[in-house]
């Protein structure tokens, strides 16, 4: 437990160092709604909780939503349904990515590339209540490589909790920026009062981060405010408890991904998967449970992940989210 709480101390340390100097997380999934428009969240997502160390290593989200965030502008950009009430978010996101190996400082051909990837992404989610849907829209802006600080962040967990010191980040993707747009969409489908959800899931992403479709449902099982419906706020009145658990089968259609392949604009990585090796269709599932308490929101998921490329394997990570609602 201690390396846990240490682990997740200096990970935060580092990701404020970041920002002083300087696959996403998913932080708009309906089963992650938070009943306000004023909260707070950290997503911290690593193959740690699983018990593994190769592929997708860590991810790390700061989320801030405010309807303050309306004055940046930045909703003129991102696609919004009409008539729907509008949540302002913004975030700051860092992704890791190794082999599965870091005992080598030599590349290790037909196996994953390094890579970290450093972005802000400003966010949009959008309800719409009478035709119970919502629309969550973001632009990712930023930049991958060595510049993005993967390798310093992974060196300094290991040496804090004692562990081996990684070997082979030279060999990581270039540099590159980092420019995509995502949008997802979700539908109620069935539904039992607050205790039983069944909804529609579609996503795209385009850009020189990663171009991909796709598609599924989520199941969630509990007791819960409806993401589909324009509830209002009872923070004011005192305590209240909410849980759930939730599935979340996916199917990807894959066209483009630079943590794989490179950059899109400077080609000059020392190691890439090609693109004759990249799996088109990949299958993900994610299940979890979440606790709202009062204004507090935790949650704790894995997610399993089908082989991303020919010579790779499947690849299982987990993640917890604090939020605190104001």
């Amino acid at each position: 437990m201690m390396k846990l709480v240490k682990c997740i101390a200096v990970v935060f340390l580092q990701f404020i160092s970041f920002f002083a100097n300087a696959q996403e997380i998913d932080n708009s999934a309906s089963f992650r709604n938070i009943n306000s428009d004023r909260y707070f969240r950290l997503h911290y997502e690593n193959d740690f909780f699983t018990a593994t160390d190769y592929y997708y290593t860590q991810g790390i989200n700061l989320e801030y939503v405010h309807p303050a965030l309306k004055k940046l502008g930045y909703q003129k950009f991102l696609f919004h349904l009409s008539n729907s009430k509008l949540k302002y978010g913004l975030s700051l996101e860092d992704n890791g990515y190794t082999p599965t190996s870091i005992r080598h400082e030599e590349i290790i051909y037909n196996d994953r590339p390094f890579a970290a990837a450093l972005f802000l992404k400003p966010f949009l989610i959008a309800l719409d209540s009478v035709k119970q849907q919502r629309t969550s829209s973001s632009v990712s802006i930023g930049i991958m490589g060595p510049r993005a600080g993967g390798e310093q962040m992974q060196k300094s967990i290991h040496k804090w909790l004692n562990n081996i010191e990684p070997l082979g980040w030279q060999h990581q993707v270039a540099n590159d920026v980092i420019v995509n747009y995502q949008i997802e969409h979700e539908k109620k489908l069935i539904a039992a009062r607050h205790y039983f959800l069944v909804s529609t899931y579609a996503q795209a992403n385009v850009g020189s981060f990663n171009d991909n479709v796709r598609a599924g449902f989520t199941l969630m099982l509990g007791h819960f405010y409806s993401p589909f419906e324009q509830t209002k706020s009872n923070f004011a009145k005192g305590f209240k408890f909410r849980f759930h658990v939730y599935e979340q089968p996916l199917v990807s259609l894959i066209g483009f991904d630079a943590t794989l392949q490179g950059g899109l604009f400077n080609r000059t990585s020392p190691y890439t998967i090609s693109s004759a090796s990249i799996t088109r269709i990949t299958f993900q599932n994610n299940f979890g449970a979440v606790f709202n308490i009062g204004k507090i929101y935790l949650e704790y998921f894995q997610s399993i992940l089908t082989k991303e490329f020919s010579t790779g394997k499947y690849h299982r990570w987990g993640g917890v989210r604090i939020g605190f609602a104001f």
